[in-house]
């Protein structure tokens, strides 16, 4: 993909409406992601989430965590994740790549990376997950999260309502299967599937559980040793 659609085409308000207008199952699927997320969580963890957009995941860390950290590459999303976040003081924003965040190693209890992050931040996976190793502590928590493959009836048709309301450009059919969602206009959606995440994680020195949650997610668990 030639430029960061998150970035240019779906950030801060219009990413927020995609969010706003998913069908009840896609949000029973979003709300057991942070539920799954928070059961993972101490009162006082330093938590960094990666890719915060407008704040939807960080504010409901916030009232669980000591304190939160988020960034993301677009800025236009951190200003409205700044007026998410207002009731809270317990938080920073940071505009940086989650590959080369350039944050102290072993700095954080928790890091988060849900709603098929890994897939969509269009960066190399392996690196993401190096880093994210990198900057948390000796047994704590790192958590991406993917696609469930029998979730994909619910997942297209909630990309087909944004699509319809102007979100996303027409879905491309013939290029879009097996968990990749394609649009005409460059947006590209993958799957990060059990053994896709096992074969990324291989070599480094860490513990990992692969769960399903909801009949809908994938979460890879990863704990640095």
């Amino acid at each position: 993909m030639g430029y960061d659609y998150y970035q240019e085409k779906l950030a801060a308000e219009k990413l927020k409406h995609c969010y706003d207008i998913a069908p009840a199952r896609v949000k029973q699927y979003l709300e057991a992601e942070i539920e799954h997320v928070l059961e993972k969580i101490h009162p006082q963890s330093l938590i960094l989430e990666l890719g915060c957009g407008y704040g939807r995941v960080l504010a409901r860390l916030a009232q669980h965590a000591g304190f939160v950290v988020g960034i993301d590459t677009s800025y236009a999303s951190l200003l409205l994740c700044r007026e998410t976040m207002k009731v809270f003081s317990n938080y920073a924003l940071l505009s940086m790549n989650a590959i080369h965040t350039g944050l102290r190693d072993q700095s954080f209890d928790t890091v988060v990376c849900i709603q098929n992050g890994i897939s969509a931040f269009h960066v190399d996976q392996r690196e993401l997950i190096r880093e994210s190793i990198r900057i948390t502590k000796s047994g704590g928590t790192i958590l991406f999260s993917s696609y469930a493959d029998k979730f994909w009836p619910e997942r297209l048709k909630w990309f087909q309502i944004q699509v319809h309301a102007g979100l996303l450009g027409e879905i491309d059919l013939k290029a879009t299967r097996d968990g990749v969602i394609v649009s005409k206009d460059g947006f590209i959606a993958r799957t990060v599937r059990p053994h896709d995440f096992k074969a990324l994680v291989s070599g480094f020195d860490v513990e990992t559980t692969i769960t399903e949650v909801d009949a809908s997610s994938v979460f890879c668990e990863i704990k640095p040793h």
